[in-house]
Order: C-alpha cells, then sequence, then structure tokens
C-alpha cells in the first residue's frame, strides 16, 4: 500500500509516519519503479503498536526500547516490566505536579470572586505578586526530565 492507504489504515497523518520512519521506529519502505513507497502489513502492525504506546504516553527511547524486546521474542521480559515501571512512576509524578498545579491555579482563581474592572483583579495582582510557578518536569507528550530521555 501507498503512504496514503496507511495514513487511512491506521488514521496516522503522513507526516507523522514520515517522521517515525526518521526516527528508526518504522521500518524504511520498499519503493516502487516509480519512487513510491510501498508499505506492508507488517508495517501497519508496527505503527498500531507505536500509536498504542504513544496514546499512553511513552518517549520515542521507551517505544525504541519495546520494539527493540518485540524484535527478540525469545528474550525475557523483565526489562519489558521495568521500562513499564519506571513509565508509570513518570505517569504518577506528573499526576502529583498536576495536582500542585491545580491546587495553585484554584487558589490564584480565589483572589477575584467579582467582575471588577482589570486594574483591580485579584487574579492578575496574583500573577503579578507571585514567584513563577516552577516548570513541571515529569511526564508530559511523551518527554522526561533531562537525562532520562529524549524530548520530542
Amino acid at each position: 500500500m501507498k503512504i496514503g492507504d496507511l495514513a487511512r489504515a491506521t488514521s496516522t497523518p503522513v507526516e507523522t509516519i514520515r517522521y517515525y520512519e526518521r526516527e528508526g521506529l518504522l521500518p524504511a519502505a520498499a519503493r516502487t519503479d516509480a519512487n513510491y513507497r510501498h508499505y506492508s502489513d507488517a508495517h501497519t502492525q508496527r505503527l498500531q503498536f507505536v500509536r498504542h504506546c504513544r496514546s499512553l504516553d511513552m518517549s520515542l527511547d521507551e517505544i525504541r526500547a519495546l520494539l527493540a524486546f518485540q524484535d527478540a521474542p525469545g528474550d525475557n521480559c523483565a526489562n519489558v516490566n521495568a521500562l513499564l515501571d519506571t513509565h508509570i512512576g513518570h505517569v504518577a509524578q506528573r499526576i502529583r505536579e498536576l495536582r500542585a498545579l491545580e491546587k495553585q491555579l484554584k487558589e490564584l482563581r480565589a483572589q477575584c470572586q467579582g467582575a471588577l474592572d482589570a486594574e483591580n483583579c485579584g487574579i492578575l495582582e496574583g500573577l503579578s505578586a507571585q514567584a513563577p510557578v516552577p516548570t513541571l518536569h515529569g511526564h508530559l507528550h511523551g518527554t522526561h526530565r533531562k537525562g532520562q530521555g529524549r524530548k520530542v
């Protein structure tokens, strides 16, 4: 099938498919005489695997590792378990950070209960007076803290 067919079959934008190829998550497709990419069912299955991992907020490095395990079916899966345990830890940390962020936003929102003019807005005053909120370092759309995986 051509790239457009693969895109439709997997509900994946063409540019995303090309990106995954460049990143080594999908093997390069064979080329036709007219230089069109020609994808097989194996590409479809692998792309669906990658998309499922991405839907679970896994980083590209995590997916690469899982694909390596998948490509070595005789190996012990203890490292797969460890990878998932680590990912669960990142998700739990992100949830804690998001809860703290929600609390800060609610506290800020509580500073303005009426429709005042902007000059007297408690939210704007609070944003001006408060120190910046620390950057969230957890797992965000496939990223990890520096040193724990590549940001994408």
